[in-house]
């Protein structure tokens, strides 16, 4: 008791003796953050937002016309301005993804690794992956609005940032690839567990940074063909994803606030907002499509049913979206394996010699890579290849109708790549609904707030890009 008390003693004695300013210190939040941890929140933020269907924040499966509404069906007729939601999508990326991996570069950078007895490859190798996610999150925020602040973006004493002509953007981003590429080794350490893709695996993040640059070059493949054709090139000789292992992706867990966006906004909500369309469902029955079951959920019925895209749809009348897709834990993810394969398989057909291998081979390998993942057979993939309308000797069209067409149902679950995809290849034949506010958006239009607080900067990009509407391409977009 004696000890007690005297312990008491000394901590009023201690308490009292206290300065009155350190009473107004914070001392639960902490003073300084490792770069690793910003990281790690950017890229959070960054699959949330990429992998969300909310309304207010991602609306691509709409534009693709995978998926459409039941009871409000503003956003499915392309209403984009009562949430708000260009606006949304560029502060998430500029704020809460580009500030804090520029920050979490800024404080790797200055940070001692002593432990690591690499002679500062360890740092090198951080600092590229850093590189890396920015490049695509800006790769991103170009194939979404076109010219973009890009340059002076970042400048928080810029008030009133110039807007980068987006070709010129997408060049330096090949070229920061690049260089990042060259930095990285993968023989020594990097951001391990603070990185939820890889968990700092420099070898997947070079297939991953090669992956991207394919993807860059091939969107710039009618805009400047010479140029397109050197980046793709090298990032085939570079080292692209081999296999679905190599997937960018992160897996998500089973408690909140770690779920699948998917999740919260498809069950957690206990709303029933979307309904697949028949403008794919309808296809897919028509090719015995083995991924439907991983891709839809069967109601009271023996057939896959869609809903009419921009229509009220009533939930209980249609095929619903697949529990696999509604699991907490399903992975989210912004490039993958199949993906890769329909690129080459473009590649090739765009007269692209340095990309070995044929184009049929290509774009069987994305058909039999997107059926095995999502849980389909080797042997359902053969005989799905075999069908005329399948196989790429027999099937209808030229290439574009070809790859574009396999690749859209492969990227199903993937809206903002397949809304590119369509953007660049023009296939499938898409239309809008007969009630929509515009023709199916070819670009978002620039944030109410560029309007209000850059509102000269925002009239000058207007005007370069040929009018801030969603019917302007993206200066890629030549078809």
């Amino acid at each position: 008791m004696k000890k007690i008390i005297a312990f008491i003693l000394v901590f009023v004695v201690a308490a009292s003796c206290t300065k009155l300013e350190d009473l107004n210190k914070n001392i639960t939040d902490p003073i300084a953050v490792p770069g690793e941890s910003l990281f790690t929140g950017a890229q959070v933020n960054l699959f949330d937002q990429m992998v969300s269907t909310n309304v207010n924040n991602n609306i691509f499966r709409l534009f693709s016309q995978y998926w459409t509404e039941t009871t409000y069906i503003d956003e499915s007729n392309y209403d984009l301005t009562t949430r708000s939601i260009p606006d949304n999508h560029w502060n998430v990326l500029y704020r809460d993804v580009l500030m804090d991996l520029k920050e979490s570069a800024k404080i790797i950078a200055a940070t001692d690794y002593a432990t690591d007895a690499d002679n500062g490859q360890g740092k090198k190798n951080r600092l590229a992956i850093v590189e890396i996610m920015s490049v695509y999150t800006w790769s991103v925020l170009v194939g979404s609005f076109g010219n973009i602040p890009y340059t002076k973006a970042l400048d928080i004493a810029e008030l009133h940032p110039a807007y980068d002509d987006g070709m010129v953007i997408y060049k330096d981003l090949v070229s920061r690839l690049n260089a990042a590429i060259a930095n990285m080794d993968a023989a020594h350490a990097s951001l391990g567990v603070a990185d939820n893709m890889y968990q700092g695996d420099v070898t997947s993040w070079l297939k991953f940074a090669n992956s991207l640059k394919l993807n860059i070059g091939l969107l710039l493949a009618d805009a400047d063909n010479a140029f397109a054709r050197t980046t793709v090139e090298s990032a085939f000789a570079s080292g692209v994803f081999a296999s679905s292992a190599d997937n960018g992706k992160i897996v998500y867990l089973s408690t909140s606030p770690n779920t699948n966006p998917l999740y919260d906004d498809l069950v957690a909500s206990g709303r029933n907002d979307f309904v697949p369309t028949s403008v794919l469902v309808d296809p897919m029955n028509t090719l015995n499509d083995p991924r439907r079951p991983f891709y839809f959920a069967l109601n009271d019925t023996t057939a896959y049913i869609g809903g009419v895209y921009g229509a009220s749809n009533d939930y209980t009348k249609f095929s619903h979206i697949s529990d696999k897709i509604k699991e907490a834990t399903f992975e989210g993810t912004i490039i993958d394996y199949s993906e890769v394969e329909f690129l080459l398989a473009e590649a090739v057909e765009r007269g692209f010699t340095g990309v070995t291998g044929t184009a049929k081979d290509h774009y069987d390998n994305g058909i039999r890579a997107s059926i095995i993942y999502w849980g389909g057979t080797d042997a359902e993939a053969t005989t799905y290849l075999n069908q005329p309308a399948v196989a790429y000797t027999s099937a209808a069209g030229t290439w574009k109708e070809k790859i574009g067409t396999q690749a859209w149902f492969a990227l199903y679950n993937r809206g903002f790549e397949s809304w590119t995809e369509w953007r660049k290849l023009d296939y499938p034949a898409l239309v809008a609904p007969p009630d929509a506010n515009s023709v199916i958006p070819l670009r978002y239009t620039y944030p109410v707030a560029e309007q209000t607080l850059n509102a000269g900067q925002w009239t000058a990009a207007s005007a370069a890009i040929g009018g801030d509407n969603v019917g302007t391409k993206i200066f890629w977009d030549k078809q």
